[in-house]
């Protein structure tokens, strides 16, 4: 089963991982001060896909290649109808699209990063972010 997701190519220090996925469609969005990217004047997001097969090793390798450098934290994602793979650097969360529990975790975990609570709403239940 495919997983779809956006990558965010801004927030990748390595860009050549996304020659690894399938990119569907790209949108430029400006940033705006609610993004708290105050260094970057745009935010070129990519709409992915990702082979289930190749799932997570493409997780390993954009946990690895996420930026750091601006005292900021970033995060990509992709899902499926079963699992969600939520990718911060050096940690992933592979959360059954069920797991209450597993959602709650990866939401402690990048509101502790400094990732904005709004921008960590993955749990069906919260309130979908627009990007």
């Amino acid at each position: 089963m495919i997983y779809k997701g956006v990558i965010i190519e801004e927030s990748l220090s390595n860009t050549p991982i996304l020659k690894d996925v399938s990119i569907l469609e790209t949108k430029v969005e400006t940033v705006t001060p609610e993004h708290q990217t105050p260094w970057l004047k745009q935010w070129t997001l990519h709409t992915v896909e990702v082979p289930e097969d190749k799932a997570e090793d493409i997780a390993e390798k954009l946990s690895k290649s996420l930026d750091y450098s601006h005292n900021s934290s970033w995060y990509a994602d992709f899902k499926n109808d079963e699992y969600h793979f939520i990718i911060f650097k050096d940690k992933i969360f592979k959360v059954g699209l069920d797991d209450a529990e597993g959602f709650k975790e990866e939401k402690q975990y990048g509101i502790s990063l400094g990732i904005p609570e709004y921008q960590v709403d993955f749990a069906p239940e919260d309130k979908v972010w627009e990007r």
